[in-house]
């Protein structure tokens, strides 16, 4: 088990309420931006990938398992930062993304998918199983049959455990968390108004088959190393509205983790909430803290406050083609509405309103495009050739243009990217107090 794993896991046995933040994007801002915070305040870093952003056919980043782990490590060689430190991880890993085909179509892609991550150098492995394949019984929408989920659950960890033996036996044996919140990654497309936690008796459920389906197919070590159960604590967030964590509704919760000595919590679309409530949510035993649509949400913020300080800047300035590229990354989403057009509704002045700002950002799935990359890089450029006066910074980014007054921050357009993103980094760093050497 990783070293970092291992101390977090006697942090919570020992109630010092301390945590990890799952920093789950395929973007390139952010990852900089993780790496640079975490130099800066000597901490592991815990980088996933979801199972619809990477599989072993592309996902919608266009990278399988191996060109993501090379990605992330090109980008923390840039960073120098070290790779000891590092810690990739992979979620909802099973057959969500082939939920329209059959239970064995879907589960054997599965397992494909769970062999590319693990010989790819993967170590934290999210196994769900909890979605309903094509030809799984329905029943007016209740969830599957957890006796099935844990046989599923055991199949891919077996695959997992073979995986690594074929590989490196030295590096670190894969850990594992199991269960689902619901709804799966994104945010939620449902009402949140009578959201609740899981219940005691669900979690207790979930436990005790899925050590059963292990135990029966002779994976007792490798139940030693699930080290978190993903359960919903509370909190959600819509496209405009988000349901902050309630301590009180979560105690039953709380308390009842603290049964296993080795058992935690992670806890899902823990965006936007505050950091006194994702501070709570640590000292409650809910110990990895996933985000990830606020991370490219506020790279997002930083990206649109960049074009409109360059159409005050250059709009009149003669020779200089303007990036455009708010209008041109909502011209490439109408192109491509698959990756939003479900997940929102209203009337079209509505609509237009959430392709651009909604909590859930379907906007992260646009930024592989090769277009909006070199939009991206010419709005960069302009910038660079143009400084921003500070009064224009102070305008639009205003924590930045403090930053810079105070000397702490360069006023390049990069540098502005990356110190609006780690404003969210901050808040996790403080919920978390990230394990130090």
């Amino acid at each position: 088990m990783h070293k970092h794993f291992v101390r977090l896991l006697e942090a919570i046995k020992e109630k010092k309420g301390l945590g990890l933040c799952s920093v789950c994007s395929a973007n390139k801002y952010v990852l900089h931006a993780t790496f640079k915070m975490a130099i800066k305040e000597r901490e592991p870093v815990l980088i996933e990938s979801t199972s619809n952003q990477v599989d072993q056919f592309g996902g919608y980043t266009g990278m399988n398992p191996q060109q993501f782990v090379n990605h992330v490590y090109e980008t923390a060689a840039e960073m120098d930062f070290p790779l000891d430190q590092l810690i990739l991880g992979g979620d909802h890993l099973g057959p969500n993304v082939w939920q329209n085909e059959s239970a064995r179509a879907a589960m054997a892609k599965a397992r494909d998918q769970i062999q590319a991550y693990v010989t790819a150098g993967y170590r934290k492995i999210h196994l769900d199983t909890s979605m309903r394949c094509a030809d799984d019984s329905k029943d007016s929408g209740a969830p599957l049959d957890k006796g099935i989920i844990a046989q599923r659950t055991a199949d891919l960890c077996q695959v997992a455990e073979h995986a690594y033996k074929s590989i490196d036996a030295k590096s670190h044996k894969p850990v594992y968390v199991i269960g689902s919140d619901v709804p799966i990654p994104g945010g939620a497309q449902e009402d949140l108004s009578h959201l609740q936690p899981t219940s005691v008796e669900d979690v207790a459920l979930t436990i005790a088959m899925t050590k059963e389906a292990f135990y029966a197919r002779g994976l007792q070590a490798a139940w030693d190393r699930v080290i978190a159960v993903v359960v919903q604590p509370g909190v959600e967030f819509g496209d405009v509205t988000i349901v902050e964590y309630d301590r009180e509704k979560a105690k039953a919760l709380s308390e009842f983790i603290q049964k296993y000595n080795n058992l935690t919590y992670e806890a899902h679309s823990t965006d936007y909430q505050s950091g006194k409530s994702l501070r709570q949510m640590v000292e409650d035993s809910f110990s990895i803290l996933k985000v990830g649509p606020w991370l490219t949400f506020t790279f997002r913020e930083a990206v649109f406050a960049l074009a409109l300080m360059e159409k005050e800047l250059l709009d009149s300035k003669k020779g200089v083609l303007l990036s455009d590229i708010i209008k041109i990354i909502d011209d490439t989403m109408l192109k491509i509405p698959t990756y939003w057009r479900k997940h929102y509704s209203g009337d079209e002045s509505q609509i237009r309103f959430l392709r651009k700002y909604s909590y859930s950002d379907r906007v992260r799935y646009f930024w592989p495009s090769k277009t909006i990359e070199d939009t991206l890089n010419r709005l960069i450029k302009n910038l660079e050739q143009y400084p921003i006066p500070l009064c224009l910074i102070s305008q639009y980014l205003p924590g930045q243009y403090s930053a810079i007054r105070r000397g702490e921050l360069e006023n390049r357009p990069t540098e502005l990217i990356y110190d609006k993103i780690s404003e969210v980094l901050k808040i996790y760093n403080f919920a978390t107090r990230a394990i130090k050497n």
